[in-house]
């Protein structure tokens, strides 16, 4: 059938930059006109180590001349590699790790086996949360024009005030199956949860039965200035779901999990053709020695420094967030200074909350994408 007039092959999701990419390096984008952008939105949190890194070029090519694809009826060395160094990279409570696709994969996984491990049909999650676009995530989204008209077909959830310990102690969780979530609320505009809040929680699903999962899709792969966010607020969850970051832009997504939660699945319980894929794990092992070997943590902490210190008495009225995952308030001028920035060449993320704009790059951005924002965002008036 050919393409119907008006109607474009590809459907269109989400409005995009006026002009294609067609090729990136580190922290830079190209367009087809030869212009240069600075990719402070990182393509959503995914580019940590830089586009086209060429370390992980080379580590997916190579897999792709040995073994393109086998699925998991399959041993594979790649695959067995991929997982232990992710279990050793991620808190030391977690000891095995299930490999989907996508986040909102790794998520409905954790709700999934938290349903059934419980016996429960209760989740609790909390306003301003966002975990994926599938039933199960949408049951613990907090975003209305998507879960209204599916609003039938969802698992009952209740949606908790974010950092409010009064009302979590308020809560019954007898009948909850798990309570999920973010770390930075990064949709929300980079809400950081207090740290004993989230001891709260910990302490409140030890005392129900919930599993406790944090949803580290975007906060972990060393984002944080740790390897996950779990480690930086030193509260250790019962699941670790992660994605985004993984492989490099390879689509990627996990379930991290501790030992007891691991020993009450069977084969069969979880599966996915296409989860830890050879190129999909040969691109996470290079990912995870290039924050190793190019200290991107530390990157990540030095940036968010140099940042705080020098927006100081700018536009941007308080910054959120945490290392690399920044949400900059500026109030009702937020969009204007991203169309400025834009219009500089510097590409950064909008947010639910239409006073806050976010920061998501490489974790390996350049000083001099660093000044360049710095003096972007200053010489806005």
């Amino acid at each position: 059938m050919s393409i119907q007039p008006g109607l474009p092959a590809l459907l269109p999701t989400y409005a995009p930059y006026p002009f294609p990419i067609v090729r990136g390096e580190g922290d830079r984008l190209h367009d087809d006109q030869g212009r240069v952008f600075l990719d402070w939105y990182g393509g959503h949190c995914v580019c940590a180590t830089g586009h086209s890194h060429p370390r992980v070029a080379e580590a997916v090519a190579a897999q792709a001349r040995s073994l393109l694809f086998y699925s998991m009826a399959a041993s594979l060395p790649v695959r067995d590699a991929a997982a232990a160094k992710l279990v050793e990279f991620a808190p030391e409570a977690m000891a095995s790790v299930f490999f989907c696709n996508s986040g909102a994969e790794a998520n409905e996984s954790a709700l999934k086996i938290a349903l059934v491990r419980t016996g429960r049909k209760r989740l609790v999650s909390f306003q301003g949360g966002w975990h994926g676009r599938t039933l199960l995530t949408l049951s613990v989204t907090d975003d209305p024009p998507l879960t209204k008209p599916l609003a039938d077909l969802l698992v009952p959830a209740h949606l908790l005030p974010f950092n409010d310990v009064a009302a979590l102690e308020a809560t019954d969780l007898s009948d909850v199956a798990a309570v999920i979530v973010e770390p930075i609320q990064s949709i929300a505009g980079a809400r950081v949860a207090d740290a004993a809040w989230l001891e709260a929680l910990r302490r409140a699903c030890d005392a129900s039965g919930a599993l406790l999962i944090f949803d580290e899709i975007q906060t972990g792969m060393g984002r944080t200035g740790a390897p996950f966010a779990a480690q930086r607020f030193g509260v250790t969850p019962d699941l670790i779901t992660c994605a985004k970051a993984m492989a490099s832009g390879v689509p990627m997504g996990a379930v991290l999990m501790s030992a007891p939660v691991a020993r009450g699945l069977k084969p069969g319980d979880l599966g996915s053709t296409f989860g830890g894929g050879p190129l999909a794990c040969a691109a996470l092992s290079v990912t995870l020695d290039i924050i190793r070997d190019e200290r991107l943590m530390e990157r990540a902490l030095h940036v968010e420094a140099v940042l705080r210190r020098e927006l100081e008495g700018s536009v941007v009225r308080q910054i959120h967030g945490a290392g690399l995952l920044l949400g900059l308030r500026v109030g009702p001028r937020a969009s204007a200074l991203r169309q400025h920035l834009l219009a500089s060449g510097i590409l950064v993320g909008g947010s639910h909350d239409p006073d806050v704009l976010r920061l998501m790059p490489p974790l390996a951005v350049r000083e001099a994408s660093v000044t360049a924002l710095i003096e972007a965002i200053r010489a806005f008036s």
